[in-house]
């Protein structure tokens, strides 16, 4: 007895654990595709078993869907990622993740502090930016998006 390499999308929702509709919404995304049986039903290659996994772990670690397409374009006739494909992306994965985690470390030290909003209702926003500085820098909390105190005082008084 021949095994068969199709699926129908009703074993590949069993073996990721996603909803018929997710697997149809990453279709629709590109990350992957099916092929149309004679009945009409739609065909995965077992290989999406592993795609789809590696779509959801790309997510759980804060990728989005534009990010893990564009890693999976990548890959030649849209194949499965291999561990040699896995190790070459996930060195650009590392790169934003280093990023991520630095403003996440960035925002847990400054969380009690000053936030460069503009409020000036903190009794030590009057010390980290006086008169708001920060807003010269542009809108919202402009220390959590990365401005330093230093930044905003030098650009105040390049300014005026």
């Amino acid at each position: 007895m021949a095994v068969s390499i199709n699926i129908t999308i009703g074993q590949l929702a069993e073996r990721t654990g996603l909803s018929v509709s997710a697997i149809r919404y990453y279709e629709t995304q590109g990350l992957v595709s099916s092929e149309r049986s004679a009945g009409g039903q739609r065909r995965f290659l077992r290989s999406d078993i592993r795609r789809l996994s590696f779509v959801l772990i790309a997510q759980q670690v804060g990728f989005t869907i534009e990010q893990i397409r564009n890693q999976m374009a990548s890959l030649p006739e849209g194949r499965t990622p291999n561990k040699k494909d896995w190790t070459r992306m996930s060195k650009g994965f590392r790169k934003e993740l280093d990023a991520k985690i630095e403003a996440l470390v960035q925002m847990r030290e400054q969380l009690d502090g000053c936030i460069g909003c503009g409020c000036l209702s903190l009794t030590r926003c009057s010390l980290y930016n006086p008169a708001d500085r920060a807003g010269l820098k542009g809108v919202g909390p402009r220390y959590l998006l990365g401005d330093r105190p230093e930044s905003t005082e030098k650009q105040a008084n390049s300014n005026g």
